[in-house]
C-alpha cells in the first residue's frame, strides 16, 4: 500500500508522520506541494519526494494531509484546491481537503462555528472603518486577526479606551493597510492559558494548555497564549462537559484530525477556532502522546475497512 504525506520537508510534525507511515508500510514518502504540478489532461498531481523523485499523488493509495504550506494565505485554498484532484480519483485523503477548505480561512471557520450555536468571544467583521470604530469602543479591547494566521502572528490588540481618537484611527488603519476584511474580536481574560482539546476519528484524543511565562510578550495584556509569543505548553485535564463542547465543534467539519482551541474565562468556555493542522507538537510535550502513530494507525484501520 502506497500512503504519501502531505507535508513540509524539514518541519517536525511532517517528518514525524512520514518517519510513522514510512515504518508502517515500508514506503517513506514526504512531499510538499511547493513544486507541485497539475496535469489536467493527463489526471496527474506529480511531486518531488523527500529524495527529489517525482511522484504522482493520483497513482497512490492514500494521502496524509500534515500540512500544505509553511504559512497561513490564500495560496493555501489553491493547493488543497489541487488535492482534490486525486480525492476525485478515488485517492483516500486523510482528511479529504475538501473539507479543510472549510478551516484555511478564519471568517470561514467562524461562520460555521457561529451558525452551530457555538460559543464564540463577540466578535464583527467589516470592511468600513468606521464600523471597525465603532466595534473597537464598544468591545474596549479588542484583538484584531488576519483571515489567514497562525499562533498569533499578525494578530494586534487595541485598547481603544487607552487612545484618543486620532490614536485609535492610526492604529486601526496600521492593520487594515494588511487587512481589507477586519476581523474583531473582543479580548477576553484568558487568566494566562487556554486549551488545545484533540480528536482523532472523531473520539477525544487528549487536552494540552498553552500558558504564559512571566516576561511573554502579552502577558500583560492577557490576549494571547501561542508558542510565538512565549508560551509553553503544559497538560491540562478538562471537565468532561468541555470536552464535550469540543467534540461537537470539532464534528462541524468531519476531519480525521482536528484540535479545538477552547478559553475557559470567568464568564464561561469560548471556542476561538478549530484547527485541520495543529496539535501534534502539544499533545507530545504536555502529553507524550504521539499523534503520528495514532493517525497513521487510524489510516491503515479505515484504509482496511
Amino acid at each position: 500500500m502506497r500512503i504519501a504525506v502531505v507535508g513540509i520537508h524539514g518541519a517536525w510534525s511532517s517528518e514525524a508522520l512520514a518517519d510513522a507511515v514510512g515504518r508502517a508500510t515500508g514506503e517513506r514518502l514526504l512531499v510538499d506541494l511547493d513544486r507541485a504540478r497539475l496535469d489536467l489532461d493527463a489526471g496527474a498531481l506529480v511531486c518531488p519526494d523527500q529524495h527529489g523523485n517525482a511522484v504522482d499523488l493520483c497513482g497512490l493509495d492514500a494521502l496524509c494531509i500534515k500540512k500544505v504550506a509553511k504559512g497561513y494565505s490564500p495560496q493555501m485554498i489553491d493547493r488543497l484546491e489541487m488535492l482534490r484532484i486525486p480525492a476525485a480519483r478515488g485517492v483516500r485523503c486523510f482528511s479529504d481537503p475538501s473539507l479543510i477548505l472549510r478551516l484555511v480561512d478564519r471568517l470561514a471557520c467562524t461562520v460555521t462555528l457561529a451558525g452551530a450555536g457555538m460559543p464564540l468571544p463577540p466578535t464583527t467583521i467589516t470592511e468600513d472603518p468606521a464600523q471597525a470604530l465603532d466595534a473597537l469602543r464598544a468591545y474596549g479591547r479588542a484583538v484584531l486577526k488576519p483571515l489567514f494566521t497562525s499562533k498569533a502572528r499578525g494578530m494586534a490588540l487595541i485598547d481603544a479606551e487607552a487612545l484618543d481618537p486620532s490614536e485609535l484611527a492610526r492604529a486601526l488603519e496600521g492593520f487594515r493597510a494588511q487587512n481589507t476584511v477586519m476581523y474583531i474580536q473582543k479580548a477576553l481574560d484568558l487568566r494566562g492559558q487556554d486549551l488545545g482539546i484533540c480528536f482523532l476519528g472523531g473520539e477525544y484524543l487528549g487536552t494540552y494548555a498553552r500558558r504564559q511565562q512571566p516576561g511573554s510578550i502579552t502577558g500583560e495584556a492577557g490576549w494571547s497564549t501561542s508558542t510565538a509569543t512565549g508560551g509553553r505548553y503544559a497538560p491540562f485535564d478538562p471537565p468532561q462537559e468541555i470536552i464535550d463542547l469540543a467534540q461537537r465543534a470539532g464534528a462541524l467539519f468531519g476531519l480525521d484530525f482536528t484540535c479545538v482551541d477552547v478559553a475557559l474565562t470567568a464568564d464561561g468556555p469560548f471556542i476561538f477556532e478549530v484547527s485541520a493542522f495543529g496539535g501534534f507538537r502539544g499533545l507530545m510535550a504536555a502529553r507524550g502522546i504521539g499523534v503520528a502513530q495514532a493517525f497513521t494507525a487510524h489510516a491503515l484501520a479505515e484504509l482496511g475497512r
